[in-house]
């Protein structure tokens, strides 16, 4: 009898290596599209996501079709079952609330424990065909300092944003609930989905984290902007949750992520850090 494919957990699907492939990999990250294809890429025999509480049009299950197209069985527990960026806990407490067809053919099905359904994963055949092309993830949004990036992952921060501002279409919470990973370099300010909020508010905890670090930082609803396209954050959201730092410039929940942007950049050409 052939040994059946290992189950991994991870508190991003960002965050796992060659390990992956073949593997079934339980990931905190929502399952949105650009999610799904760096699972592609690491050619995963099956995931399981955060459903990151669905959204503006689907966009925290939209992954499961991507994956399904190539021959990739997905499935997502629910936002408020587990916490999102928390592979372990929602190996623990996750119920499946969504799966694509190629899953729900080896028995994953809505209502099932996250652990049961990686079990039935393990099922799943040989790894899926290759993706297409990278994703374009990263877009410069305003050239002028200071500036800002629009990158549809937190995991794309690098050292050349230190001191700019960055719009993300990641969620807003805490990997594994660890402060550190709130984000990989200290940006003028940073913008988020909240991806529902969910349990135990898991989709908000960067927000303190950035604080503490005296970084203004804020959440739009993943009701008003697709999660995972740090452009829709931009033009699309609606601030839900704001840290102290972004408070005491002026900003407020129920502004646009637009008008974030634009208050942070006041501010900051007022006090003449320019980045």
């Amino acid at each position: 009898m052939p040994e059946l494919p290992p189950i991994l957990t991870a508190d991003s699907i960002t965050r796992v290596g060659p390990e992956a492939m073949g593997a079934i990999v339980v990931n905190g990250s929502h399952g949105g599209i650009y999610a799904a294809y760096v699972a592609a890429k690491l050619r995963v025999g099956a995931a399981i996501f955060n459903d990151a509480a669905v959204g503006r049009d689907n966009a925290g299950i939209a992954g499961l079709d991507y994956l399904e197209a190539l021959g990739v069985p997905a499935a997502a527990v629910g936002h408020d079952t587990a916490r999102i960026g928390d592979g372990s806990d929602m190996m623990v407490r996750g119920v499946i609330t969504h799966a694509n067809p190629a899953a729900i053919a080896l028995g994953c099905r809505g209502g099932m424990t996250c652990r049961d359904a990686g079990a039935a994963l393990q099922a799943a055949g040989p790894c899926g065909r290759e993706p297409p092309p990278a994703l374009e993830a990263a877009f410069l949004l305003i050239g002028e300092a200071p500036v800002v990036w629009a990158l549809d992952s937190a995991s794309l921060v690098s050292a050349e944003h230190a001191g700019t501002v960055v719009v993300t279409g990641s969620h807003g919470g805490l990997l594994g609930g660890k402060p550190d990973t709130a984000l990989k370099y200290d940006v003028r300010a940073a913008l988020f989905n909240d991806a529902g909020i969910g349990i135990d508010e898991a989709g908000v905890t960067r927000l303190p984290a950035l604080d503490a670090r005296g970084i203004a930082a804020g959440t739009v609803a993943a009701a008003s902007a697709r999660i995972g396209d740090a452009r829709s954050t931009y033009d699309d959201g609606i601030l839900s949750r704001i840290n102290s730092c972004a408070a005491a410039l002026g900003i407020a929940a129920g502004m646009t992520g637009r008008e974030f942007v634009a208050i942070t950049r006041r501010v900051a050409t007022e006090r003449g850090s320019l980045a």
